[in-house]
């Protein structure tokens, strides 16, 4: 997907939480959670926890990690790496960017893209 998604205003997502842009939206047939992290910078992973099925966006945000609700499995906010176990397997990144004070998430680009 090549148009962005206006996912809200910087200020629709308080820092430490995460906004779902439902599968339907995304274009890539999975869900995408957008963190406001305590870097002050928003984040995109595939909502879904990489170990068991569990919705990242519910997770709990610590600096720029999400911890996955279900069983604790970490996951970096910028790379999508898994940084403990049960977790092995990296969440999907995507890109995001502010314009205008609006969260625009690109589906399927990599946050490094």
């Amino acid at each position: 997907m090549s148009e962005p998604i206006t996912v809200g205003s910087i200020d629709d997502i308080e820092e430490g939480e995460a906004q779902v842009v439902e599968a339907e939206q995304t274009g890539t047939g999975e869900a995408i959670a957008v963190f406001h992290a305590e870097d002050g910078n928003f984040y995109a992973l595939d909502d879904n926890c990489t170990h068991e099925t569990a919705s990242l966006g519910d997770g709990w945000v610590e600096g720029t990690e999400v911890e996955c609700p279900v069983h604790s499995a970490k996951f970096c906010l910028l790379s999508g790496e898994a940084l403990c176990m049960p977790a092995t397997i990296a969440a999907r990144t995507h890109k995001v960017e502010v314009v205008d004070d609006q969260v625009l998430l690109y589906p399927g680009m990599g946050a490094a893209g």
